[in-house]
């Protein structure tokens, strides 16, 4: 038995690859196909069964390319419907995998078709739940995403407490948990930097798993804190009850490279957008092409696409490093954006040597504005981090302007003031400063390392307070 926790750092996702004498069975699987095609060739394998532990909003799910390619069955829980051929288990349904079982349990309250999946291996004993979105480390699914003129986030609340209680809590306290996502995804509201643990530590450890806890309090314990989602996130389910594009589609269309005189001809046209997928670095000191947007895909580029990029069908046209062409169109199509329609070849450095022009952000070091802000010197400083991080400890005199929610607050920026922003570590406050510079804004400046440097510099900051959510 060979099972594999496949970690996607962007999305803070973990698919999960189980093999056991010649079959195999994908848990959650992310939008390409090659790399689980490739495991289970590695290990003269065949791919039998491909789950999904519930409609995801964060992400856009594989399971049809897949299934095509392999012939393997798509198992969703039992009130799943979608537009493409599934098995709907029944909740304690089993599934023979090779010398092992997968035993699903209908675990609702993430949304209503959650599931989750208890191994039993050849001895018959359960080293292993993979829990989908139902219980993370430190943490539970949000139950406000799959709200309907039927459901309540309440409701799924209490739909979320019964299924721990009845269904996960009930197990072997050294039954390891396995769940879809980690710290940084918005799927709940405080998850730990772990990927897995045990039962009973959770059981010490996790605010919801508290044995004395009533309904009530779980209610309103999992609701308190919780923010908006990301806009995309209703998108990404629409697409993953449905039939999409293939991913081999998306990466030919999407890395046709474009000489410097096309990609110019078909930026200016009103209906694209321009990315910047490059490092922080190389965007600041060399310039991007007028008007574009940086994302830096070594950043968190897939969740801030969605968050920023509202038209999910935006026909988009993109700057990368060299040789990482298809990545940048493969973690475009993570969260739906299939309409990518080429690259800058020769990147920036072609186009500046045909003289096109180009955009800069002037940027300063924390010391140095710490030194303008001690002075009185700066118009305004906008914080561009989560509320909950402003909250938690911030500039003395810094206005929260979150990145998040930049298009919905565009219209209180002044095109006539000075701008100058910072985040955590400089990556967020670049996107933001790119967005100020493509919308007109002139006089935008970008802190370099973002707080983590500023509280270096002795300024005044607010006393801190430990946050109770990172959304």
């Amino acid at each position: 038995m060979r099972v594999e926790q496949l970690f996607t750092g962007c999305l803070a996702e973990m698919a999960y690859y189980i093999e056991s004498n010649g079959e195999v069975a994908i848990i959650d699987p992310l939008r390409e196909t090659d790399p689980y095609i490739e495991m289970a060739k590695a290990d003269g394998a065949t791919i039998k069964y491909i789950f999904l532990t519930h409609f995801h909003a964060d992400f856009v799910s594989g399971q049809v390319d897949l299934a095509k390619k392999t012939g393997a069955t798509i198992v969703f829980g039992p009130t799943a419907e979608a537009n493409y051929e599934i098995h709907n288990a029944t909740d304690g349904e089993q599934f023979k995998l090779g010398n092992i079982i997968l035993e699903l349990l209908h675990t609702p309250g993430h949304t209503m078709e959650s599931i989750s999946l208890v191994l039993k291996d050849e001895s018959g004993n359960k080293p292993y739940i993979f829990t989908g979105d139902c219980l993370f480390i430190g943490d539970v699914g949000r139950p406000d995403l799959a709200v309907s003129s039927s459901v309540s986030q309440e409701d799924l609340a209490i739909h979320l407490f019964n299924s721990l209680r009845k269904k996960i809590m009930i197990l072997p306290d050294d039954i390891v948990i396995y769940p879809n996502h980690g710290a940084g995804s918005a799927c709940g509201k405080n998850m730990s930097n772990e990927t897995f643990d045990t039962l009973g530590n959770q059981k010490k450890t996790n605010y919801a798993l508290r044995a004395d806890m009533t309904e009530g309090e779980f209610v309103k314990e999992v609701l308190t804190g919780l923010k908006t989602p990301p806009q995309y996130f209703p998108n990404n389910v629409k697409m993953n009850k449905g039939i999409n594009l293939s991913i081999d589609e998306i990466v030919t269309k999407g890395t046709a490279p474009l000489d410097p005189e096309a990609f110019l001809d078909i930026s200016n046209q009103p209906e694209v957008m321009v990315i910047d997928t490059r490092s922080k670095e190389a965007y600041t000191n060399e310039g991007t092409v007028p008007g574009a947007w940086f994302i830096g895909i070594d950043g968190s580029f897939a969740p801030w696409v969605g968050a920023l990029i509202k038209n999910i069908g935006q026909k988009i046209i993109f700057i990368a490093d060299e040789g990482r062409e298809q990545e940048v169109v493969t973690r475009f199509s993570r969260v739906g954006y299939d309409n990518t329609a080429g690259f800058l070849k020769g990147g920036i450095k072609s186009w500046l040597a045909i003289g096109f022009p180009v955009d800069k952000i002037d940027s300063m070091s924390a010391s140095e504005f710490a030194e303008k802000f001690k002075e009185n010197d700066l118009e305004v400083v906008l914080d561009v981090r989560k509320e909950s991080e402003f909250l938690s400890e911030h500039v003395i005199g810094a206005t929260n302007f979150p990145l998040d929610y930049i298009n919905e607050n565009s219209a209180i920026i002044n095109s006539n003031k000075s701008y100058y922003l910072h985040c955590k570590s400089g990556y967020r406050s670049l996107i933001a400063a790119s967005i100020f510079k493509a919308n007109g804004i002139k006089n935008v400046t970008d802190i370099r390392g973002g707080y983590q440097d500023i509280r270096e510099t002795g300024i005044t900051l607010t006393e801190f307070v430990c946050p109770t959510t990172i959304l």
